[in-house]
């Protein structure tokens, strides 16, 4: 056995010798497979030039995930030549039980990766059962293409369906977050990315590579697999001058249209403008105020608890509970009124709920557009569009804007303050059919506030066009318009039934139905 930190038989996890689970079956069959799993990504570039790292958690069924062992590839050796005596063991927390006996000359004394504390973070925060960290060209290259964008987007591709979570119609979206001189700098960062984006299962550093996660080694390695793919093609579609982020993958150019706009209220003309894409807000924009208010709040408000109460153990509403954790938390200490404490599972299950629905409730009423919220209520509106007791609206010349907008070539993308998967549902659930085969992608509070121009700087590098300008923002909020405006983005602002009035002297192009446009 390999010389380690505990190596004696006097520690036990959860009843077991600590010596015994160390030179046991378990351990030993994941040293293995580690070890092979290197090898063979080796031959696919992902852990060349001693780069990349793999880690897998020890299953075993009696003891708890978060406390079962971690075997490890070590940092700066030649993967494709490891034995599996190369490994570090480490405890659930990340402290080292078992450590590499040092190799002759050339080798280097061994070493734990550098990647331990992010893989650490994403076990922790994902409950993971394995992670890879991979430097594969096509993982670096696709954080290139557009070198100031927060995001890798891209939809209907077969290979989506392998990404967890996932389907050929849905938009897949990776988190992208700066390089830094040293692999341990990057925790903080990739610790807000994985918090940011909770369906991601991914995030990418740009020119360097990317951390991926499953519930298993099976699940990583699948998953790494069709990342991989899928930046391949979009790194191929690029140079073919194809829209690999539009569902009917139009080809780059295309989506270039010259558009005439008069009437300004200033009475000056935007002659030739290049109208690359569309952002739309939903209340008030593309969907009735009503229906949010009188429909989809009072439907989440109504069926909170039972969500809470039929879902309380799955690891989605787990990530949802621990979002809420954080966001009371914040407002406790801000003093925002109608938030209450919520306390420890020591309470027991029904406890915990009933002050996660208090908060809830008064979020609701308070109309907040905080990320926990808006996660929450899109998994229970899920349910509701599933069973039929939900249906999307939007007004009567929304469908046939969407047609022929995409029909000209302009990509068209949804940013508002519910959750992208609420928006996906409203869309993909109208009495006009599904609407999402005419909408590039979406855009939610996990991009920034909207009443903030940086958000919008955001956007416009995450959608690719060269001018902000390019842009054409509609929105039924004139702080909204103001924040886009300030970010070189232009804005109309939506006049439609039941939204609020207008300051004097705003300022903005308004239109009361999208045939204007």
């Amino acid at each position: 056995m390999a010389s380690g930190a505990a190596a004696g038989g006097g520690t036990d996890f959860l009843g077991v010798s600590a010596l015994a689970y160390l030179e046991g079956t378990a351990v030993s069959e994941t040293r293995s497979l580690v070890a092979e799993l290197c090898r063979q990504f080796y031959t696919l570039g992902w852990v060349s030039g001693t780069g990349g790292s793999i880690t897998i958690k020890v299953y075993d069924e009696s003891i708890p995930r978060p406390h079962q062992l971690i075997v490890m590839s070590p940092s700066g050796v030649q993967k494709e030549r490891m034995a599996p005596e190369d490994m570090y063991v480490m405890s659930g927390d990340g402290t080292v039980l078992s450590a590499p006996s040092p190799k002759p000359y050339p080798n280097k004394a061994p070493k734990c990766s550098d990647c331990a504390p992010l893989f650490l973070k994403a076990y922790g925060m994902r409950n993971a059962g394995a992670v890879i960290h991979s430097h594969g060209m096509e993982s670096c290259l696709v954080t290139m293409l557009h070198p100031f964008s927060k995001e890798f987007r891209i939809t209907h591709m077969e290979m989506i369906k392998g990404i967890q979570g996932h389907g050929y119609y849905d938009e897949l979206v990776v988190p992208i977050i700066e390089n830094t001189a040293h692999e341990r700098e990057l925790t903080d960062s990739l610790s807000a990315a994985i918090a940011a984006y909770p369906k991601s299962t991914a995030v990418l550093v740009r020119n360097h590579g990317i951390y991926v996660w499953g519930d298993s080694w099976i699940s990583a390695k699948t998953q790494a697999e069709c990342y991989h793919y899928l930046f391949d093609a979009a790194i191929k579609l690029y140079q073919l001058g194809i829209d690999w982020t539009s569902p009917s993958h139009d080809h780059l150019t295309g989506c270039q249209v010259s558009t005439r706009i008069t009437g300004l209220p200033n009475g000056n003309l935007a002659n030739n403008l290049t109208r690359q894409c569309i952002v739309l807000d939903i209340e008030g924009t593309t969907t009735p105020i009503s229906f949010v208010t009188d429909i989809l709040f009072p439907y989440a408000r109504d069926n909170v608890r039972k969500h809470l109460m039929l879902t309380y153990d799955d690891q989605e509403t787990k990530d949802d509970i621990k979002l809420l954790h954080a966001q009371v938390q914040d407002d406790l200490e801000k003093g925002i009124s109608g938030s209450v404490p919520i306390p420890s599972d020591d309470v027991g299950k029904e406890g915990v709920i009933d002050a996660l629905v208090a908060n809830v409730e008064s979020m609701i009423r308070a109309d907040r557009k905080v990320t926990a919220l808006k996660q929450l209520q899109g998994h229970i509106w899920r349910t509701g569009f599933k069973n039929n007791e939900l249906q999307g609206v939007v007004f009567e010349d929304v469908p046939e804007a969407l047609r022929k907008w995409h029909a000209d070539g302009i990509k068209v993308y949804i940013y508002s303050s519910g959750s992208r998967e609420a928006q996906r549902l409203l869309f993909g659930n109208t009495s006009y059919g599904d609407l999402r085969k005419y909408l590039s992608g979406y855009f939610d509070t996990t991009t920034g506030n909207k009443r903030e121009s940086q958000s919008y700087f955001e956007i416009s590098f995450s959608v690719g066009v060269d001018e902000p300008s390019q842009i054409l923002f509609l929105t039924d909020v004139y702080q909204e318009a103001v924040a886009a405006r300030a970010a070189g983005v232009e804005a109309i602002i939506s006049i439609r039934p039941g939204n609020a009035p207008l300051p004097e002297n705003h300022g903005f192009r308004t239109i009361t139905s999208f045939s204007e446009i």
